[in-house]
């Protein structure tokens, strides 16, 4: 009798699996365009610079595009499922990348895990509302949860594709509503205020800037599908650069054209008078669009969440993944499926993670929005803010170390140090004004803050627990896997 011997699992991924458009995809389901056009900034013009808030755009992509140029440079000669960790490790020594894949860990996680707040608060909405079905929003929250599980438990193509028709449709009804604003000409007639000097520093830019900064979350995350693209050399820098540029260009425009749409002079009055101000595109698309128009938006703002929701369970699956098959957490983690190529394991404790912090929060009766997303989200954009500044010092001291580099010092040296400094001021304005953007107290809002030092300090004990155990190990954290 013969027997079948079941494919045995190994540590690799799942190689050519990604082309170039599928990993944009994957990067701009991770930005949420719609949850940050219809969610974010209309709190961003309200509590930042009002109509100034485009201006605060474009300089965001141009600090971002100073990031990607060493970033890029570095990706051609790593290639590796760890991202900012691999970069760390690499550039600044295992010690330092144990910090940061403790703070990815603690970044990608509470991000992905904050956004089931929302996920549930707007799913009950709207069943609510359309179809008079109440339901709890942890009920929505959890049946989401288990179709994100069985996604990220398969292969990374058909997340992608899930992805793909999502997206598209979220940038098609924003356009649309766009161009309704421009053609009617706006409520006061089309005009270039929100470019001029004195608009850009009105208000509270630094608040302005935060928002602007989180709604590019995700964008970074080009480099964590590396072992699974197709020539990732090349597929890596040209998709971090067209999702900075594509991502910008569609925030700034809209944007603008919100704010065209109530008056450049009247958006933060109109703004705040709304008991509600994330219902501001809704309202602009009922006066300038039509009921159809508003329908799909609030579907497919609901999409969006969810695929950020898949975009950011991969992000921490990958970084699960590439930590434990390096020796700093469970080397099990560290295993990928023998059929499906996934990190599997990562993605199972993923998803248990998020679980179990759904549940906490269920059992305390907290409001999903104002705390579970608020709070979560909040402190997973410092830890990508404080990565991005981690990496750029790791560019230049990785290329330092190469005089006979073929990348120029402007590309390598310069530039990471402008982004590097400026996503340090960034991160420090953050912090100052963590109340702000929580809404919770000073102490609650300062203790979510402490979990970025707890977490790095609990990755530089891992780091040296490997060092003991396995220098060799210690010594190739973050090297290419491929």
């Amino acid at each position: 009798m013969n027997v079948i011997a079941e494919p045995a699992s190994s540590t690799e991924l799942r190689k050519g699996a990604l082309g170039l458009g599928f990993i944009v995809f994957f990067v701009i389901s991770a930005a949420g365009p719609l949850v940050a056009i219809a969610g974010g900034f209309p709190l961003g013009i309200m509590l930042g610079n009002g109509a100034g808030t485009p201006a605060l755009l474009i300089a965001t992509v141009a600090i971002l595009l100073m990031f990607a140029s060493g970033y890029t440079a570095m990706s051609r000669h790593i290639t590796n499922a760890g991202g900012f960790y691999a970069f760390t490790a690499r550039g600044l020594g295992g010690t330092a990348g144990g910090a940061a894949a403790l703070l990815a860990l603690l970044g990608y996680n509470t991000m992905q895990i904050g956004l089931y707040g929302m996920f549930g608060a707007v799913s009950a909405g709207f069943l609510s509302m359309h179809l008079g079905i109440d339901v709890p929003w942890w009920a929505c929250s959890l049946a989401a949860m288990a179709s994100i599980a069985l996604l990220g438990y398969r292969q990374i193509d058909l997340s992608a594709k899930v992805l793909s028709l999502l997206v598209m449709g979220e940038y098609v009804v924003v356009l649309i509503l766009d161009l309704a604003i421009l053609k009617a000409g706006g409520a006061h007639g089309i005009d270039t205020v929100s470019f001029r000097p004195h608009v850009f520093m009105a208000g509270s830019p630094a608040i302005g800037f935060l928002f602007c900064f989180a709604s590019f979350i995700g964008f970074e995350a080009t480099t964590i599908y590396s072992e699974e693209a197709k020539d990732p050399k090349r597929t890596v820098p040209l998709a971090t650069y067209i999702s900075v540029l594509l991502i910008g260009a569609f925030y700034a425009f809209s944007v603008w054209c919100m704010i065209i749409g109530a008056g450049s002079t009247d958006v933060v009055k109109t703004l705040t008078a709304l008991p509600d101000p994330t219902t501001f595109l809704y309202s602009l698309s009922s006066r300038y669009a039509n009921a159809t128009l508003t329908d799909a938006m609030s579907v497919l703002f609901i999409t969006s969440v969810y695929a950020g929701l898949l975009a950011f369970h991969n992000s921490a699956a990958r970084y699960f993944y590439a930590t434990g098959r390096e020796g700093l957490l469970p080397a099990r983690l560290g295993r990928t499926h023998p059929v499906h190529g996934s990190p599997h394991a990562g993605s199972v404790m993923q998803t248990a993670l998020a679980a179990a912090v759904v549940l906490f929060f269920i059992v305390a009766r907290a409001d999903p929005v104002l705390t579970l997303f608020s709070w979560l989200t909040n402190v997973a954009t410092l830890c990508i803010i404080a990565l991005m500044a981690l990496s750029s010092a790791a560019v230049m001291a990785f290329f330092s170390r190469q005089p006979a580099r073929e990348e120029s010092t402007l590309r390598v040296g310069f530039l990471p140090l402008v982004s590097g400094v400026a996503l340090g001021a960034v991160l420090v304005l953050a912090i100052v004004n963590f109340p702000t953007l929580t809404g919770a107290g000073p102490l609650l809002s300062y203790s979510l803050t402490a979990l970025l030092p707890i977490f790095a300090v609990l990755g530089v004990v891992a780091a040296s627990r490997l060092k003991r155990r396995d220098p060799r190990a210690f010594a190739q954290l973050g090297s290419s896997k491929l």
